[in-house]
């Protein structure tokens, strides 16, 4: 198939999609919405299906491992769908007299979604309900590799579509395998692009001249100050970094602790699985994790044995490590360690003083991350504001396992999602976690109310008492 033969398959299947949705919005109701979005989460949720897709996802993308994948698929899902339970997305949202403005929930039309393979089937089904619940259509595309489980996905999504009537035009996908100029073509085309993964997609999309939600790179930061529980820190941490082979881009990449409890903090840390690696090897750890100063794709989302023994570290650490921290001090280019790693591998920072952390802390995402997200694990009850204050980013996450905290968790209030918005430190158009609201958009009838007009002198009397008429 060539080019020109590609690109009108994607605009037949759009153009199908099109009128799948005119369909189900000239239809619709909020059960009809309600149920479609149900049939889609029950697609991924029901076990058997769960285990496939998650086993197809490491098989086909060699990402992660089966068992947290198949913790994903299911508590992201339930998640989400308890964030929509009851969300009102068709009909009239509110009708206030006072302000003589009735809001009425409309669909976007058809969404264009490109998805990663980090989160093959977890992803997708979240963007699908959320286009569903709000009465869209949508089109999938994803990753070269993560054409399989997203056409498995799609599958198993038809066929509870088949138990509810539903057309299979409103979920579909690129035609695989998939190219960039599928991407490009999709991104032209839909009503709203919606882009987690790739970064050079989600400029891509900025610039398509569709209305684009992107998210940015993570290269998430905690503090450990001198009042944490080190125990529980590092507890959390382990289970956060090591959580499906850290493919998330929630997954801790440094870790900053001050200098009065950092021994007794790596101490805690080789009891829950970390090992520490001196920082005379970093220069060794670097070689083999950045070579050709690109990372090691034998090293991305692997096993914590494999990724031991591909950076020659058999002889470093103790047997049973679930994830290693490499001692540094160096932030920037010139310090890949600095960066996002998407590895079993953090970078561990010893500071002078809290205040000392901040700055590092600081520095990190001025070189990566800016936007995503921190963590703190302190006592302090007034550090957390503090650094929402100071620092470039849209989340701190406090005494919690980030990668469970920051897309949501039952425990917290964020919205379930896995796709996390970076404001305009990331570049990017959200500062939320994107989640159903950003799926539908509003009608507002305006009709007029008795005036409420203002006097100069009202709106100006303090400021002439200050600065003068």
């Amino acid at each position: 198939m060539d080019g020109s033969d590609r690109i009108g398959g994607v605009d037949r299947l759009f153009e199908a999609a099109r009128r799948a949705q005119a369909r189900y919005e000239a239809e619709g109701s909020q059960d009809r919405y309600d149920r479609a979005a149900q049939a889609a989460a029950w697609a991924i949720m029901e076990p058997g299906r769960n285990r496939a897709l998650a086993e197809l996802a490491v098989r086909t993308t060699g990402l992660g491992n089966v068992a947290d994948k198949i913790t994903k698929n299911h508590r992201k899902t339930l998640g989400l769908m308890r964030d929509i339970k009851g969300a009102r997305t068709y009909g009239i949202l509110s009708d206030d007299p006072e302000t003589g403005i009735t809001t009425i929930a409309r669909p976007l039309g058809v969404i264009g979604a490109v998805v990663p393979s980090t989160n093959p089937a977890a992803t997708p089904a979240n963007n699908i309900v959320n286009a569903l619940k709000c009465g869209s259509a949508i089109v999938l595309s994803p990753s070269p590799k993560g054409v399989a489980c997203c056409e498995a996905l799609l599958g198993y999504v038809h066929a509870e579509f088949a138990k509810i009537g539903a057309d299979p035009d409103l979920v579909q996908m690129v035609p695989p395998p998939g190219t960039k100029a599928d991407t490009q073509r999709l991104l032209e085309l839909c009503d709203l692009a919606v882009v987690t993964g790739s970064q050079d997609n989600v400029r891509r999309a900025y610039s398509s001249g569709t209305p684009a939600m992107g998210v940015g790179a993570g290269n998430v930061t905690v503090i450990v100050d001198e009042t944490a529980d080190l125990a529980d820190a590092s507890a959390k941490i382990a289970a956060s970094k090591c959580f499906d082979n850290a493919t998330s881009c929630s997954s801790e990449n440094a870790i900053v602790v001050v200098d009065a409890v950092y021994d007794a903090f790596v101490a805690a840390l080789a009891d829950a699985g970390g090992a520490v690696v001196p920082a005379a090897r970093e220069a060794e750890v670097v070689a083999r994790l950045f070579p050709n100063g690109h990372l090691n794709r034998e090293v991305i989302a692997q096993d914590a044995d494999v990724t031991v023994a591909a950076l020659g570290l058999g002889d470093a650490v103790p047997a049973g490590t679930r994830f290693v921290a490499v001692e540094t001090a160096g932030i920037g280019p010139e310090h890949p360690l600095s960066g996002e790693k998407l590895s079993l591998v953090a970078a561990l920072y010893r500071a002078r003083d809290y205040d000392d952390a901040v700055a590092i802390t600081r520095a990190i995402l001025d070189h990566q991350g800016a936007g995503h997200s921190v963590g703190l694990h302190s006592a302090v009850e007034a550090r957390p504001v503090e650094l929402g204050r100071v620092l470039p980013t849209c989340r701190v996450i406090v005494n919690q396992a980030h990668t469970f905290a920051t897309g949501g968790s039952f425990d917290n209030g964020m919205p379930f999602s896995l796709s996390m918005g970076c404001g305009s430190w990331g570049g990017n158009s959200i500062d939320d976690n994107l989640h159903w609201r950003h799926f539908m958009q509003t009608t507002k009838i305006v009709r007029t109310i008795p005036a409420r007009e203002p006097s100069v002198e009202e709106i100006f009397e303090g400021y002439w008492a200050e600065a003068g008429r």
